[in-house]
């Protein structure tokens, strides 16, 4: 059995790990330098109902990378404003724990290989066709996983957004996004709020080393630091633009809030530098990610496939999906979730067998079907859902999904009988 998964963000390393612990041959391929994709900026990780998603995971034996992100975190626990009981991971070295565990399972790991095109036969894909410098490459598989995410390029990001704000994606150096799915033929979604098309990515990095001292050290002992901005600095209406809704409250808009994921994560789509500096501790502040964080961010949710509960790509017999390819799921809790599914089933298909469909009595088999769902009703492209707030975080506590307490989830698992199933040969 041999797998390609196009993109190696959280899902599709999720999704390659997945397939390999099935015992298939799996080929990772990745158009940048670096996994992780967004992750390589994010580091919220157990924050609201993304602890109980997490331990569902870990439960079905999907949770390897739960727990490398566990190991690699900075500051557990901790509270800012709508969310408890987060863990911040450490942005410079989860990738390369990521990438030598991959390696260690037997994962072939291909950067700088970017997506041309597809062979198709019929109604599957025979092949997958890309370019490494000057070098024409072709991949032929049994079975396929779109993982190339939403995001970019920098077309999308000047169109429908403020520009290319010269993001950690680095499609000038790379290439943009090229998704198999589109390639495939078959129509994607796009997600849309009134005029905007997408949704812009929702927060920034800062050198914390441009910060003053004091708040520095808040960050270094506590994980976060609150700043509360003068009515003066107040940016009205950005936090529409969020695709992360679960930090589209007022504490938001109201305050300065920083998280430490080994820089300073400024948790705003973008602040103007020149109002940034004026603001007492910020006088010397300077953007890490993205570089133009003064102006804008990158514009996601512009290329989303059709999906069945299993994560097969509609139209297309030997194709899955994972993370914001699978639709309006924000996050990389979510992303996991999604690539071990579309990596498990994808080797189910080729074996001919039954695919696993999570039940509505977990929080990730709740999550993947109720977002199928919405997306297809008239209006709701405008939504994002996640596990830490927002539309289905509510949803999670009115069904009683979201718990800490790990015997009941021990007990879910148990009456659905998939404790232990991806780990399973």
């Amino acid at each position: 059995m041999k797998v390609i998964v196009i993109g190696g963000g959280w899902s599709g390393s999720a999704a390659a790990l997945a397939a390999r612990n099935q015992g298939a041959e799996v080929v990772l391929i990745e158009r940048t330098d670096m996994l992780l994709g967004t992750g390589l900026v994010g580091g919220i990780m157990r924050n609201n109902g993304r602890f109980t998603a997490a331990e569902e995971m870990i439960a079905m034996g999907g949770g390897e990378l739960f727990e490398l992100a566990d190991r690699n975190s900075l500051h557990r626990g901790i509270e800012f404003p709508g969310h408890r009981h987060s863990n911040l991971y450490s942005v410079a070295r989860m990738e390369p724990m990521v990438r030598s565990f991959l390696l260690s399972k037997g994962v072939s790991i291909n950067c700088q290989v970017r997506v041309t095109d597809v062979e198709m036969a019929e109604d599957s894909i025979r092949a997958v066709l890309a370019r490494q410098n000057n070098e024409s490459l072709r991949y032929a598989g049994d079975v396929f996983i779109d993982a190339t995410g939403t995001a970019g390029g920098p077309a999308n990001c000047s169109k429908y957004g403020n520009g290319c704000a010269m993001c950690v994606l680095r499609c000038h150096s790379f290439g943009g996004r090229v998704s198999v799915t589109a390639k495939a033929g078959v129509k994607e979604m796009i997600g849309r709020k009134g005029d905007q098309i997408g949704a812009m990515s929702g927060s920034c990095k800062l050198l914390k080393e441009s910060l003053d001292p004091q708040i520095v050290a808040t960050l270094d002992e506590k994980g976060v630091a609150v700043v509360p901005l003068p009515s003066s600095k107040v940016l009205k209406g950005k936090l529409g633009l969020k695709c992360c809704q679960q930090y589209a409250i007022p504490e938001f808009e109201q305050n300065i809030i920083l998280l430490d994921t080994g820089h300073a994560k400024l948790m705003t789509p973008f602040f103007p530098l020149d109002l940034l500096r004026a603001i007492p501790g910020f006088e010397n502040a300077r953007y890490e990610d993205p570089y133009a964080g003064g102006l804008g961010n990158s514009i996601r949710y512009v290329g989303m496939a059709p999906r069945d509960d299993a994560l097969r790509v509609e139209g297309v017999a030997n194709l899955f999906c994972g993370g914001e390819k699978a639709g309006l799921l924000v996050g990389h809790t979510e992303a996991i979730c999604t690539g071990t599914l579309a990596g498990y089933n994808a080797v189910k298909s080729v074996r001919r067998e039954k695919l696993l469909v999570l039940p509505d009595t977990l929080a990730v088999g709740d999550a993947i079907r109720f977002v199928r769902k919405q997306m297809r009703e008239e209006g709701l492209l405008s939504l994002k859902y996640t596990f830490s707030g927002s539309v289905y975080f509510e949803r999670m506590k009115a069904k009683g999904l979201y718990t800490l307490d790990l015997k009941q989830i021990e007990a879910r698992l148990d009456a659905t009988g998939l404790a232990g199933v991806f780990a399973e040969r």
